[in-house]
């Protein structure tokens, strides 16, 4: 997913990050977003969304679903791939604020750049929403952010997800009778994004649960499947003597990174519990006769937060309705037996 900024960029929000938690801190009063001074919009509404890796599936089912609600509504929508780009945010928010659009929907490809989008829409008086990841007003780590800094987000319930995948796992893990004195989990995720820390953790907790005594690895990825295939392909070298493993991680591509990575080393997939997040890629696996260490998948829809979305911002805009802190779509698990029948789209 996102990307650490480098050189200016990252010296840049971390010199406005400061500048904005000092003045925050000094008087207590400033807003976190333009949100107390965004003017109803009595015309047509206009509506920019900026997303990161816009070519992924679930960011391209993402904006089809932004499309279809902004034509139910009337809405005029500019959807904008900022790939992983954290400079093209920022210029992306600029040039949008330049063609007067009335609301900015983002999903960051790095969190970092959170304030400097953040006081750009203040500036001019434009209402800002995230969705999927979150961004703080006041300083680059949405993580170590005052909750009331937080910027409203559309998306998916982090710690639900993550719960829904450990107890799936926990499920599977039973059935197949495991010692978990030979069985290793393998938590992988970008570890700076905040929403795959909730999701881990949960799915740490729910497993824990309900299987105490597996030993858990953390391994942190770019959240790519390459990224995160050398990185599990390292452990698994460094843990000779494991004979099973469970997978989970922030998202689809930590899982099929992970499953990839121990099918190579040699192990076998009636060894793996491979529990993804998102689906997209899931059913790549499903869709042959190879058996697969993949054996489920939470099956997040972004057709449906984009639409969800661009109605709430509709709202906001429209007829003055404050933004949630948060709202979530709906999720559900699926395996090789159901993918089909939930409506996983699998290009």
């Amino acid at each position: 997913m996102s990307r650490i900024p480098s050189g200016r960029l990252a010296a840049t929000a971390a010199l406005l990050a400061l500048g904005l938690a000092t003045s925050a801190c000094s008087t207590g009063q400033e807003s976190t977003s333009a949100e107390g001074s965004v003017a109803p919009v009595s015309g047509k509404i206009s509506i920019t969304y900026l997303q990161k890796q816009g070519d992924q599936e679930y960011f391209a089912g993402e904006a089809a679903g932004a499309k279809a609600k902004a034509a139910e509504l009337g809405i005029d929508l500019k959807v904008v791939n900022l790939g992983n780009d954290a400079n093209k945010t920022v210029s992306e928010v600029q040039s949008a604020i330049a063609q007067k659009t009335n609301g900015i929907i983002v999903v960051v490809p790095d969190p970092a750049v959170g304030p400097q989008v953040v006081q750009a829409a203040k500036d001019a008086k434009i209402a800002l929403l995230t969705s999927d990841d979150q961004i703080c007003a006041t300083g680059p780590d949405p993580a170590a952010c005052d909750k009331a800094k937080l910027i409203p987000r559309i998306g998916f319930s982090g710690a639900q997800m993550g719960g829904e995948v450990g107890k799936r796992a926990a499920d599977d893990f039973k059935k197949a009778g495991w010692n978990p004195a030979d069985t290793r989990i393998i938590s992988a995720w970008k570890q700076d994004v905040t929403v795959c820390g909730d999701r881990v953790k949960a799915a740490k907790e729910t497993f824990g649960a309900a299987v105490p005594g597996v030993q858990n690895i953390d391994v942190a990825t770019d959240n790519t499947p390459t990224g995160a295939q050398d990185k599990i392909a390292a452990t698994v070298t460094a843990n000779p003597g494991v004979k099973h493993w469970v997978v989970w991680g922030c998202n689809d591509e930590n899982v099929q990174g992970g499953v990839t990575a121990l099918e190579n080393a040699g192990i076998g997939a009636d060894n793996v519990i491979g529990v993804g997040l998102g689906a997209y890629l899931a059913c790549k696996d499903w869709g042959g006769d190879k058996p697969s260490g993949m054996k489920a998948a939470l099956f997040i829809n972004g057709m449906d937060v984009g639409a969800l979305a661009v109605q709430t911002m509709y709202d906001r805009l429209k007829n003055g309705k404050e933004f949630p802190a948060e709202a979530f779509a709906p999720t559900k698990m699926v395996d090789a037996a159901t993918w089909k029948s939930a409506g996983v789209s699998c290009n």
